[in-house]
């Protein structure tokens, strides 16, 4: 099993950045793809950004060039860094784990982020 607990969210002006955190209960990182993914009320839950077990990083078109995803094997954490932030921004924002070879898939409680105009 593997807990992930997510942490950072806020409410932030447009134009903002916020850091937001993933905590593993334990060292999975070699092991497991990482994502970022959030929810808008009324809308389905969209993928934001992936970082593989090798490093690769994908990113969803709308946050390209203004959200960073990275992780500290360290620490066993994950972040996402989210730079000028805007309105559309704003949803829960969730951690994902899913092991390399679809053993398992953990999610995290997910963390709100609101974007005033």
């Amino acid at each position: 099993q593997v807990q992930l607990v997510e942490s950072g969210g806020g409410l932030v002006q447009a134009g903002g950045s916020l850091r937001l955190s993933c905590a593993a209960s334990r060292s999975i990182f070699s092991a497991y793809n990482m994502g970022w993914y959030r929810q808008a009320p009324g809308k389905q839950r969209e993928l934001v950004a992936i970082l593989t077990t090798g490093g690769s990083t994908n990113y969803a078109d709308s946050v390209k060039g203004r959200f960073t995803i990275s992780r500290d094997n360290a620490k066993n954490t994950m972040y996402l860094q989210m730079n000028s932030l805007k309105p559309e921004d704003t949803a829960v924002y969730y951690c994902n784990a899913n092991h390399r070879a679809g053993w398992a898939d953990y999610w995290g409680q997910g963390t709100q982020v609101t974007v005033s105009s």
